[in-house]
C-alpha cells in the first residue's frame, strides 16, 4: 500500500496514529454538552439521544465490515471515512432539526467504525503474526479507551476556552490529516485480487435492527422525562417496537441471507455474555448519571475539572489491558476469574464513591475510585470480547459482534442510565421526607435566618445522600457478581454444584412420591 518512500517501521505507527484520529472524531461531543443545551434551548435527551444514534451506527455496521474491504481499495475507504466524518461533524453544526440531527449522527457512526476496522485490521499481523485475539483485543482497547477519555477533555477544554463548535472542527483537521496521508503516502491496493460483490446484503434488515434498537433508546432516554408509560409517546413507541421486532425476526427466519442468521443465537454461551456485558454496562452507568449530578450540582465542579478527574481512568486502564493479555496469552488462566477481577473492580469503584461522597469531599480522594472504575471496564470489555471470539465461529463472529456492541455500546447503559434516573427520583423524595423529620422547625423560624443559603444546602446534602444510596446498590449486584464468577472458576464447585431439576421432572418426582404412599396405605 505504501509508497516506496515511506520507512517500513514508520507505517504500522502511520495506522495508530490513523486509529487514534478516528476514534477522537464523533459527531456528539459530551464534554460540550452545557454549552450545546444552553446555546441551542435543547434538552440533555436531546443530545445524549444523538449519542446513542452514533454508537447505533456503529454497532450495526460490524456484519459488512470485511465485505466493503474485500470490494473496495483500502485506501478509497479511509479516504471516504474520513471525509463522511468530516461532512457530518461540520452538519451538526448548522442542522437544528433534531431527527435530522440523529440520522447524521448515525451515518457519522458507520464512517467512524469503518475507517477503525480499516486502520486496526491493516496493522494486526503486525501486533500478532497468528493472528491471536488475546493480544490484538488488549491492544485494541488501548485505543479504543484512551481515545474515550481523550474525547470528553478535549471537547470540555474547547467548550470552555473557545466554542463548542471548535470540537468540530478540531476533528475536521483530523480527517483531512487523514486524507493526506492517504492520498500522499499510499497507493490503490484491496488485499482481494477478485473483487468481493456487495449483491446479497440484507440492507432492509439491517435498517429494522437498528430502528429496534434506535426505539429502545428513544423509550429509555426519554422515559423518565416522559413520565413513563403514562405518556402516550412511549405507549406508541413501545407498541411500535414490537412491530420492528416482529419483521426484524420475520426477515431473520425467511430471508435466506439475512442480516443476522437464526444460527447465530444457538451458540453456546452467547446468550450470557449479552447479559453479563449488558449488566455490566448497567452498573457503569453510573459513571454518567451518578458521578455526573455529584460533580455539578453537590461540589459545582466545571466541566473541565470533571474531565480531568477522569483522565485518572487512563491509570487503571493501560494496566488493565496489560493484565488482560497476561492472563489470555502468556499464563492462560481461566477467563471466569478474569472477569471476576473486573467486577471486583466494579465494587471498589462503587464502594470508594459510596464512602467518600459528601458536599466537603477533597478532589484528590476521588482518583483511586475512578482509577479502579477504568480498571474494571477494560477488563470486562477485553475478556467478555475475548469469550466471545473463542465461542463462534468466524462466518457469525462479526454477525454476533453487532449484536455485542449494541449491548456493550449503549442498550446496556441507557437502560442502567434509566435505572439511575428513577432511582435519584425516588430516594430523593424519600430521603427529603425522612430528614425533615427530625428538623427543629422553632429553630429555623428565629430571625434573621438565611432560608434559601439552608435550603440550598439541604438539598445537597440529600442528594448526595441519595448518590451514596445508589452507589451501595451498584457495590451490592457487582460484589455478588464478583464472587458468583469467582466460584464459578473453581472446578470443584462448578463440577459438584447440585444442579436444581425442571418444574416438570419436580412434578413426576411428586407423581410417583404419592403414589407410593397410597401403597404404603394399603399395605398398613
Amino acid at each position: 500500500m505504501f509508497r516506496p518512500f515511506v520507512p517500513d517501521g514508520l507505517r504500522p505507527w502511520i495506522y495508530v496514529l490513523q486509529a487514534y484520529c478516528f476514534q477522537l472524531a464523533g459527531c456528539v461531543y459530551l464534554g460540550a454538552l452545557n454549552e450545546m443545551i444552553g446555546e441551542r434551548s435543547i434538552m440533555r435527551e436531546d443530545v445524549t439521544m444523538c449519542l446513542y444514534s452514533n454508537l447505533a451506527g456503529m454497532a450495526i455496521y460490524f456484519p459488512v465490515l470485511f465485505r466493503m474491504k474485500f470490494h473496495f481499495a483500502n485506501r478509497s475507504l479511509l479516504i471516504v471515512s474520513a471525509l463522511v466524518l468530516a461532512l457530518c461533524n461540520w452538519l451538526f453544526t448548522e442542522v437544528t432539526f433534531l431527527p435530522l440531527l440523529w440520522a447524521i449522527c448515525f451515518v457519522a457512526g458507520m464512517a467512524k467504525i469503518q475507517g477503525t476496522f480499516e486502520c486496526m485490521s491493516n496493522i494486526q499481523l503486525w501486533l500478532t503474526p497468528t493472528r491471536d485475539m488475546g493480544v490484538f483485543f488488549p491492544a485494541l482497547h488501548v485505543i479504543l479507551l484512551t481515545s474515550i477519555e481523550l474525547q470528553g477533555w478535549y471537547s470540555a477544554l474547547f467548550g470552555t476556552t473557545m466554542h463548542w463548535h471548535a470540537s468540530h472542527w478540531f476533528v475536521i483537521g483530523l480527517m483531512m490529516l487523514v486524507v493526506a496521508v492517504q492520498f500522499f503516502l499510499t497507493r490503490p491496493w484491496c488485499p482481494m485480487p477478485q473483487r468481493m460483490p456487495l449483491k446479497g446484503i440484507d440492507w432492509l434488515g439491517a435498517a429494522f435492527w437498528s430502528l429496534l434498537g434506535l426505539q429502545i433508546a428513544y423509550i429509555f432516554n426519554y422515559g423518565d422525562w416522559l413520565d413513563w408509560w403514562h405518556s402516550s409517546a412511549v405507549r406508541l413507541l413501545s407498541a411500535t417496537s414490537l412491530i420492528t421486532l416482529a419483521g426484524c425476526l420475520h426477515r431473520m427466519w425467511t430471508k435466506k441471507q439475512p442480516y443476522f442468521e437464526p444460527r447465530m443465537w444457538t451458540y453456546r454461551h452467547l446468550v450470557p455474555i449479552l447479559l453479563i456485558m449488558a449488566v455490566a454496562e448497567g452498573l457503569l452507568a453510573s459513571e454518567h448519571v451518578l458521578e455526573e449530578i455529584f460533580y455539578e450540582e453537590v461540589m459545582g465542579y466545571e466541566s473541565t475539572t470533571s474531565f480531568s478527574l477522569g483522565l485518572w481512568s487512563l491509570i487503571g486502564i493501560w494496566p488493565a489491558c496489560l493484565l488482560s493479555w497476561l492472563w489470555l496469552v502468556k499464563w492462560r488462566l481461566n477467563v471466569y476469574k478474569l472477569i471476576a477481577v473486573g467486577l471486583a473492580c466494579v465494587a471498589l469503584y462503587a464502594g470508594g464513591f459510596y464512602f467518600l461522597v459528601a458536599d466537603y469531599i477533597n478532589i484528590e480522594l476521588l482518583r483511586l475510585p475512578i482509577i479502579c472504575r477504568g480498571f474494571g471496564y477494560a477488563v470486562l470489555s477485553i475478556s467478555l470480547m475475548w469469550s466471545l471470539h473463542e465461542i463462534m465461529s468466524f462466518d457469525h463472529f462479526f454477525q454476533s459482534l453487532s449484536v455485542f456492541n449494541f449491548m456493550h455500546m449503549y442498550i446496556g447503559g441507557v437502560i442502567g442510565c434509566a435505572l439511575f434516573a428513577w432511582g435519584i427520583r425516588y430516594y430523593m423524595a424519600d430521603n427529603i421526607i425522612r430528614y425533615t423529620a427530625y428538623l427543629d422547625l422553632p429553630a429555623y423560624t428565629a430571625s434573621p435566618f438565611d432560608m434559601g443559603g439552608w435550603m440550598e444546602r439541604f438539598v445537597s446534602s440529600m442528594l448526595a445522600v441519595t448518590i451514596k444510596q445508589l452507589y451501595g446498590w451498584v457495590l451490592y449486584v457487582s460484589g455478588f457478581l464478583s464472587i458468583g464468577f469467582f466460584l464459578w472458576s473453581i472446578p470443584m464447585v462448578r463440577s459438584k454444584a447440585r444442579k436444581f431439576p425442571t418444574w416438570t421432572v419436580v412434578g413426576l418426582n411428586m407423581l410417583k412420591s404419592m403414589g407410593r404412599n397410597k401403597v404404603y396405605k394399603r399395605k398398613q
